[in-house]
């Protein structure tokens, strides 16, 4: 269940960097989401972008940096856009304190790619198996973390993968866009809304 958030260890030394690789989920789904995310009390709503983790915290030294970029350029250029289908919510409970928004389609392609992102000066293991998802509450009481699972049940949004991400997490705790590297391959097909339309909203047709 790897997911961007606390680090694999603290970033303390001046010669090291956490970074991560993720897929955005542009807007306007992001910002939603990162709305919904502090609306149900999550303090690091708005220090990690609405995002489906590729490679989860890593540390490195900053030396690695150009070997990372060019692998990460490397993958890009060898992968396809396409269509992620966010729909519904699930949670990694009791294992961890997660609720997440579920991706109902284009979680192989999101597989296929983190297992290529996690090669090279990238290859480690994971701590569990891949599950590719949008976290939007983490380390919540319970009821928190219920009403988040409720709140969402419906939700739905669409959008095409064209870039993958590098992230670094800074000193006060935030994640930023260190550099975005876009696919190469050919344009996918147009995708249809799908069931229950993809504007983002939740069920009842709430916004945060």
């Amino acid at each position: 269940m790897p997911t961007m958030g606390v680090p694999i260890r603290p970033v303390t030394p001046d010669d090291v960097v956490t970074i991560g690789v993720a897929i955005e989920v542009p807007d306007p789904h992001g910002a939603e989401l990162q709305r919904w995310r502090a609306d149900f009390g999550d303090p690091l709503a708005n220090a990690i972008p609405a995002h489906v983790t590729l490679l989860p915290p890593t540390v490195v030294p900053p030396s690695m940096t150009p070997d990372v970029a060019a692998h990460l350029a490397e993958v890009a250029a060898d992968t396809k856009p396409f269509v992620v289908r966010l729909r519904g919510t699930g949670s990694f409970r009791p294992v961890s304190p997660v609720v997440f928004v579920r991706v109902y389609a284009g979680a192989a392609g999101c597989d296929a790619l983190q297992q290529r992102v996690r090669t090279g000066p990238l290859d480690r293991e994971l701590s569990f198996p891949y599950h590719p998802h949008a976290t939007v509450a983490h380390h919540l009481a319970e009821p928190d973390l219920d009403r988040a699972q409720s709140t969402l049940r419906g939700y739905a949004a669409d959008f095409t993968v064209a870039s993958i991400g590098l992230y670094e997490h800074g000193a006060d705790s935030v994640w930023r866009l260190a550099h975005r590297f876009p696919f190469l391959g050919d344009k996918p097909h147009a995708a249809g809304n799908g069931a229950g339309g993809a504007n983002g909203a939740a069920p009842d047709g709430r916004r945060p």
